[in-house]
């Protein structure tokens, strides 16, 4: 603790006692006024001791660097000289081991050891019956508590516990709001883009009049990260703290919003501090949440923020609202060069490279630096001092960085496929080889190029992977993935499907989002889910439909990184919708060349093999999945009995898996094989 800090808690603590000082010779002085024969002498000695305590409380003021904590809280709620002694009565009780003695002496009544209305009313200078009443600032805010009693006037007060340690000059959230609110302190580096939103919130705020009905900013877009730096910016800049509550922990009922209400209210005054509502998480279809938060947000006195996706309207406060949105790549550019600056490697072109793949905000930048400097210090070579490496440790850790939100939504696949692995006639594999080249180049094209100016649409690179379960829709993603270095989320179309109206997009509109950080790959199976053929609209169901799959279709357009549809039935979906897709590849059922093929790369180097016959091998008529599944299955049973895989094995595993496809193995297919 500093010493002016020091210094104003030692004069705090002086101040606060001579306070008490005060009432309490207003007590004593009450209890001899009560007694029948008071004598001269008594008088003069009570008159005396009230005396000194306010000359105790004046040189305690007087010593102190600022205003005691008392006068703050007295200033900020209004309360009256009255109503200022009563709640100095009430903390009496908690602070002074005497003082309840003095509170029965006073009421005559050794069992009403407490402070009450009546005493108050009865001991105070300047009481009015105004400072009892419900909407009066003592019992509005809960500075002070009524106990259950006979009478109000007779009933225990009470200090609210948050109030007591204010007194003391101890800042403590309430309990009741710690478990709601997290307090947001760290003040980040902004980006031009954002910096400007920051400055437009505080002009607003400081031209608009302080109340109830001080309007509300709200900031949009899906950057939560963003939304909060812009906030707590702003607010510092003006000189408030800033607290957050997510929108999931907002009370429901109606007497829980009315006391979250006063006890927000109240610590909003006591801290200086305003709310960030995180509505990014709301479901739309959870109405009576939704109409709490309006309530919310109507009856808030304190500043506001709404930090959201989409916009809301509040009901009768005027509202700013601020689009939030990454920085753009130019912003980027200028950050990753400030965040790297000063580290002993040479990135020229790397980072042109990192602003193309990755959309991070200015916290996961820095947090990518520090990441990737980590990874070099505790790899072999001890140093960041190797630009190659630091690169490729730079671009792992901006994945990382970019994974945690998509992970919630999507399944992560490890590729581990490589272009030796994978078995298809050239022309198709020269159309993934220019898919990987789209994605590669596209920030030449469309940023250096211009060809971005023209518009988002269509600059996402799109591509439909039809064909039969097992003939390597998924190996031809992984070896993309494995190729570009980028992850490759699987999004299972069946399950985004939703039969009610909006849904589908709002779980597409969510993994979009979360992808358009680091540029993953998608893979959006079971496309049949969705597509279909939709231009004959029959009914209000066919028409929705329609929309779903425009609304796919178009964020897959904009998406900046690479977005594959896989279906096993390309004649289910419109021409319409195919033309709107940049690659569009079929996986064919392999012929027996292909098949031969795939047999003789399916088996790892390490795997002891004997005598295999691929000319037979490939008169198996199945796909590449199901060879795989046979090749592994027959791995299997040769390491039970301790042996090279053979013929006999694959035989054995063939009719295990032509069991489960319920096909039968024909004589032409294993004839000579054993």
């Amino acid at each position: 603790m500093s010493e002016q800090a020091n210094n104003w808690s030692e004069g705090n603590q002086r101040y606060l006692m001579a306070a008490l000082g005060v009432v309490r010779a207003a007590l004593e002085d009450h209890t001899l006024r009560s007694q029948k024969n008071e004598e001269t002498s008594q008088q003069q000695d009570r008159e005396s001791a009230a005396s000194v305590a306010q000359q105790e409380l004046t040189e305690a003021r007087a010593a102190m660097p600022s205003p005691p904590a008392l006068e703050l809280l007295c200033s900020k709620f209004g309360l009256s000289t009255f109503e200022r002694d009563i709640l100095l009565l009430a903390a009496g009780i908690e602070l002074d081991s005497t003082f309840a003695a003095v509170c029965a002496e006073a009421q005559g009544d050794s069992s009403r050891a407490y402070p009450t209305f009546s005493l108050a009313l009865a001991a105070l200078k300047d009481a009015h019956w105004n400072a009892m009443i419900p909407s009066a600032a003592l019992r509005r805010w809960r500075l002070v508590d009524v106990a259950s009693g006979s009478a109000l006037t007779l009933s225990p007060l009470r200090i609210d516990e948050r109030i007591l340690h204010y007194l003391a000059g101890v800042q403590h959230t309430d309990e009741r709001l710690a478990g709601l609110i997290e307090h947001l302190h760290e003040l980040a580096k902004l980006a031009p883009s954002h910096q400007e939103l920051a400055q437009r919130l505080i002009a607003f705020w400081s031209q608009s009049t302080a109340g109830p009905d001080l309007p509300v900013v709200q900031l949009c877009g899906d950057a939560v990260t963003d939304q909060r730096a812009i906030a707590v910016t702003a607010c510092a800049a003006i000189g408030l703290h800033l607290g957050s509550i997510a929108a999931q922990s907002v009370p429901v009922t109606p007497s829980e919003i009315d006391a979250f209400l006063r006890l927000w209210g109240r610590e909003a005054v006591l801290s200086n501090c305003a709310l960030l509502l995180e509505c990014q998480e709301l479901d739309a279809g959870d109405t009576a949440r939704i109409a709490s938060i309006n309530r919310l947000v109507d009856g808030l006195t304190s500043p506001l923020i709404i930090s959201s996706v989409e916009r809301r309207r509040a009901a009768r406060k005027s509202i700013l609202t601020l689009d939030v949105r990454k920085p753009t790549p130019a912003e980027q550019r200028v950050i990753w060069e400030e965040a790297l600056n000063g580290l002993p490697v040479n990135l020229n072109g790397h980072i042109q490279t990192l602003v193309s793949q990755f959309n991070l905000n200015v916290q996961k930048v820095y947090g990518a630096r520090a990441d990737a400097v980590g990874r070099q210090v505790t790899s072999d070579k001890g140093a960041a001092n190797d630009s190659v490496d630091f690169a490729k440790a730079l671009w792992d850790a901006c994945r990382m960085q970019a994974r945690p939100r998509l992970d919630d939504l999507a399944q992560r696949i490890e590729p581990v496929a490589t272009w030796n692995d994978i078995v298809l006639p050239e022309s198709h594999l020269q159309t993934l080889r220019d898919i990987a080249m789209h994605v590669r180049h596209r920030m030449t094209v469309y940023e250096t190029w211009g060809f971005a100016t023209k518009g988002e649409r269509g600059l996402g690179v799109s591509a439909l992977f039809s064909g039969v379960s097992g003939t390597g829709k998924t190996m031809a993603a992984e070896v993309l993935a494995n190729e570009l270095h980028l992850d490759l989320y699987r999004i299972d179309l069946s399950a985004v499907v939703s039969k009610y109206i909006g849904e589908t997009e709002k779980n597409l509109r969510r993994v979009f989002d979360a992808a358009e950080e680091g540029g993953a790959i998608l893979l959006f199976d079971e496309a049949d889910a969705l597509f279909g053929k939709r231009s004959e609209v029959k009914d209000s169901h066919d028409r929705y439909a329609n929309i779903e799959v425009s609304y796919l279709l178009q964020r897959m357009e904009a998406y900046r990184g690479l977005a594959i549809l896989t279906t096993n039935l390309k004649s289910a979906l419109d021409q319409a919708f195919l033309r709107r897709l940049r690659f569009i590849i079929h996986f064919p059922f392999p012929d027996a060349s292909h098949r031969a093929e795939i047999w003789r790369r399916i088996f790892p180097r390490e795997t002891p093999t004997e005598n295999l016959n691929l000319e037979r091998l490939s008169r198996l008529n199945v796909a590449g999945g199901n060879i795989r599944n046979i090749a592994l299955n027959a791995a299997f049973l040769a390491a039970d009995e301790d042996n090279a895989v053979r013929m006999t094995h694959l035989l054995r595993a063939a009719q295990s898996e032509y069991t489960k496809l319920e096909k039968s193995l024909t004589d032409s297919e294993v004839g000579g094989w054993v």
